[in-house]
């Protein structure tokens, strides 16, 4: 009994795997917060975009890993992407198993490699046009026709 349980924690811990995938999500922020009990770790959601509309369903949750001190620049991007609304491709890898067991990294097990800026104007397409003759908004204004008004003038 006793081989037996140490047959199985190591084969649980060999089977740990830092990456158990990989992959890439495009969207926009809809959270970016430093959070954690323990230990202080930057959290995010993400909308995922189809063809540039948003696709139902849950938002993509993902981590910086605190494991590496090389993200800096990675969490500034994400920081301006947030307030100004950009569409942006992030490159993620998952860890298994006791890579992440106590939380330690992250609250997630989603880990960030690299961000992406894809669309800077995602949010507002007017927002940086320059031509004069794109007009602007500046007062929305409802207009009611009396149709028994009309008829007294038209008469």
């Amino acid at each position: 009994m006793k081989y037996l349980i140490i047959l199985a924690l190591t084969l649980t811990l060999v089977s740990c795997k830092e990456n158990y995938s990989n992959g890439e999500k495009v969207g926009n922020l809809i959270e970016f917060t430093t959070k954690g009990v323990f230990w202080d770790s930057w959290e995010g959601r993400m909308n995922l975009t189809q063809t540039g509309m948003n696709t139902s369903g849950d938002p993509f949750s993902f981590s910086f890993d605190n494991d590496r001190n090389d993200q800096d620049s990675l969490i500034n991007i994400m920081k301006e992407a947030q307030v100004e609304g950009w569409k942006l491709k992030i490159r993620y890898h998952s860890v298994w198993g006791f890579k992440n067991f106590f939380n330690n990294r992250g609250e997630t097990d989603y880990f960030v490699d690299d961000v992406t800026i894809l669309d800077k104007d995602f949010a507002n397409p007017l927002k940086h046009i320059q031509q004069p003759s794109a007009g602007r908004v500046v007062d929305t204004i409802y207009v009611v026709i009396d149709k028994t008004e009309l008829r007294k003038h038209l008469k």
